[in-house]
């Protein structure tokens, strides 16, 4: 495995702890908590330490992640059970572990410390690798693949919608003139071409010209969103009454599937015009915040991966606990 490459501070933690604790903290009884993302073992051993009764399942799918974290979390490791799976496994892994109900999720998504720190992944526009991306790098497409196989139309789809770059037609026809004279294969000639194509005027403020492309090129690399799309519903599901999720997003497209999930239990199913709540149509999780959470200055500054972060959490209603007054409120 080696020593550890770059640096890990997890984030939003102790806001995290305090969100996940009412779910994992149930007297006598065993809870179990999946960290869905577990890359380097920050929040989880955390959660270990402050709750002995409760168990973890972790799931990665970047095995150096999880060589890293079981050496990490090796003091508990009658309470751990760590799992090579994307989170969209999820009910196939706790299938497999006998666990039909869970306590805890958390999910903290993107890119991990691991993986932008280390030089030979390809996730960093600022050093110069080969263009893998792959977080699982024991199957799937490069990044180097997709650059230099799709088709325009392709291509310039991923970097608008999954980058949100405006300047993707001009990045498409870039890295086309380019890979017709000869392959793109580095990291570092990829975020040169991007940072040519855009307008320099648009190159002085937001960051890293490249940011953009290489998000777009990482999720389309991964999967990242049809995966989340697929693993938050069930994950939901999985949530024993008064278990909590809190996930923690980067980009405005993993916050919106995630504000879609939880909104879309948070609510009514039933018809507005009826005097009672019928049986099924109530809402089965209660938000715990309004909107998304932030990070404050302080977390930013001991933290920069922070800056970016939006949080969410809610909780799965425990039946019986006053449905009724709730929706009458509302209707009022």
């Amino acid at each position: 495995m080696g020593e550890l490459r770059g640096t890990h501070v997890p984030v939003l933690l102790e806001r995290c702890l305090t969100l996940l604790a009412p779910a994992l903290d149930r007297g006598d009884r065993t809870t179990v908590h999946v960290d869905a993302t577990l890359g380097l073992g920050g929040h989880a051993e955390a959660v270990l330490r402050a709750h002995p009764r409760t168990v973890l399942v972790g799931l990665d799918r970047d095995q150096e992640a999880l060589a890293h974290a079981r050496a990490r979390l090796e003091p508990f490791a009658d309470r751990v059970h760590l799992v090579h799976a994307v989170y969209d496994e999820l009910p196939q892994v706790l299938d497999r572990l006998g666990y039909e109900r869970v306590d805890g999720v958390l999910f903290d998504l993107g890119v991990s410390s691991l993986q932008l720190d280390a030089p030979d992944r390809g996730f960093a526009y600022s050093r110069d690798a080969p263009l893998d991306m792959r977080m699982d790098q024991t199957r799937g497409r490069t990044a180097e693949e997709v650059v230099n196989t799709y088709e325009a139309p392709d291509l310039t789809r991923v970097l608008r919608v999954y980058g949100e770059e405006k300047f993707a037609a001009r990045i498409t026809a870039s890295i086309l003139r380019e890979r017709a004279r000869t392959p793109i294969t580095s990291s570092a000639r990829l975020a040169e071409l991007v940072r040519d194509a855009i307008p320099a005027p648009a190159r002085r403020t937001g960051g890293h010209p490249a940011k953009r492309t290489f998000q777009a090129l990482r999720i389309e690399v991964n999967g990242e969103l049809a995966a989340l799309e697929t693993a938050l519903p069930a994950a939901l599901d999985a949530l024993a009454p008064g278990g909590r999720v809190v996930i923690l997003s980067y980009h405005s497209l993993e916050d919106r599937i995630t504000k879609r999930a939880l909104a879309a239990r948070a609510r009514s199913t039933g018809p507005v015009d009826l005097p009672v709540e019928l049986p099924g149509t109530g809402p089965t999780l209660r938000l715990l915040s309004r909107g998304a959470e932030l990070p404050s200055d302080e977390e930013v500054a001991e933290n920069p991966r922070a800056a970016s972060v939006r949080l969410r959490a809610a909780a799965r209603i425990e039946e019986g606990r006053g449905h009724e007054r709730r929706w009458a409120h509302e209707r009022q």
